[in-house]
């Protein structure tokens, strides 16, 4: 017997602004019932993946995630940092070496962490 994955949940005070920011991230439809004001907000997955489950707690972020997520995407790095950037992400440490190589390590609107990695075209460049 195995056990599947049905959702990454994050902790947060503010489900609907924050699932609307993960929402632009990744692509994925916030459900269609979720309100501001709900307590649990979901991401709806397509078949075969997780969703994403945000869910209000009454106390803020205290310290760094023992697990994040790594992001690769259709994009370059450097584009796809600057995209979350402007949608109200923060970097928090830059790993890019100036051979092109490396990831950033940023935090979304409530300080969980994550990080942008290059995409499959842009690793397979520097191994040439």
């Amino acid at each position: 017997m195995t056990a599947a994955i049905v959702n990454i949940t994050f902790d947060c005070a503010d489900p609907y602004a924050l699932a609307g920011f993960w929402a632009r991230v990744t692509g994925l439809p916030l459900d269609t019932e979720a309100r501001p004001g709900d307590d649990e907000v979901c991401l709806v997955p397509p078949p075969g993946r997780p969703g994403f489950l945000f869910i209000r707690v009454p106390e803020g972020k205290t310290a760094k995630n023992r697990i994040h997520l790594d992001l690769t995407q259709d994009t370059t790095r450097d584009a796809e940092v600057e995209r979350i950037v402007a949608l109200g992400g923060v970097i928090v440490q830059d790993h890019r070496r100036p051979d092109g190589s490396g990831w950033v390590y940023l935090g979304d609107p409530e300080g969980n962490e994550f990080c942008v990695e290059l995409n499959t075209a842009e690793r397979a460049a520097l191994s040439r």
